[in-house]
């Protein structure tokens, strides 16, 4: 399989959990105020993807942006991660499950393809298992489909990425971490990624403390296009309405 294109996405993403009904407007609101960049999930218990769309499709209509204007991100999740309400059947192969996610996705989201399709966190947290090295195959088919335009992995630990790299397998474009003060602010994976040129996406940010004060927080995973920064910060505030964020100076 081909390696990952040079990852290239905005400094900020805008994040989309649990916002529920919400979600159409604050997308929306996202837009017009100038984020560029929308990450989501096909995970029904933690976001309403079909409602991503309904804020996109309000924006393309006022005019505001265009899909070609957009970085737009979504992700496969496990069914143990998921509710009742699954996006492909329970009982397929892992890698139609990633099919028919992706599908799923593409409807919601009303376009031909994503700028980015993440795993959700692997199937265990000792390691980089067999149901991984399945569904990672199905996202790299998707990619070269066209379906996606690059992959990614999130939820991950050095051990897996570790994993995945002595796998063979071409190695994601984007590794999203939660990035907190008490876990040392991810150093490890950050180190990974800034060798691997992987660009590393923290969030959470706006709950781990004071991030500017600190000057080791650093993430510039390097592999950002041109005039872009290296690390790219979700703001994910659920309980509000305001559109809020904070890119890690770098």
């Amino acid at each position: 399989m081909s390696p990952n294109p040079a990852p290239s996405a905005p400094a900020f993403l805008y994040g989309t959990a649990w916002k529920e009904d919400r979600t159409p407007a604050l997308v929306e609101l996202a837009l017009r105020t100038g984020f560029r960049g929308i990450d989501t999930a096909n995970q029904r218990r933690h976001y309403f993807e079909a409602g991503v769309g309904q804020g996109l499709a309000a924006a393309y209509r006022a005019g505001v942006v265009t899909r070609d204007d957009l970085f737009l991100q979504t992700k496969f999740t496990y069914q143990p991660g998921q509710d009742h309400r699954l996006p492909y059947d329970p009982a397929a192969e892992l890698s139609t499950q990633v099919a028919q996610s992706i599908a799923s996705s593409l409807e919601h989201l009303a376009t031909d393809h994503v700028d980015s399709f993440v795993l959700h966190g692997p199937a265990s947290g000792y390691g980089w298992s067999d149901y991984d090295v399945e569904v990672w195959g199905a996202m790299l088919a998707e990619r070269d489909a066209g379906r996606t335009r690059l992959v990614g992995v999130s939820n991950v630990s050095l051990l897996h990425l570790r994993q995945l790299a002595a796998s063979g397998a071409p190695m994601p474009a984007f590794v999203q971490n939660r990035c907190f003060a008490r876990r040392g602010w991810d150093r490890d994976v950050r180190s990974f990624c800034t060798e691997r040129r992987i660009v590393y996406q923290g969030f959470s940010l706006l709950t781990a403390g004071d991030a500017a004060a600190d000057r080791d927080l650093r993430p510039r995973a390097h592999g950002a296009g041109p005039g872009e920064r290296g690390a790219d910060a979700l703001p994910r505030r659920g309980g509000d309405d305001r559109v809020d964020g904070r890119l890690i100076p770098g």
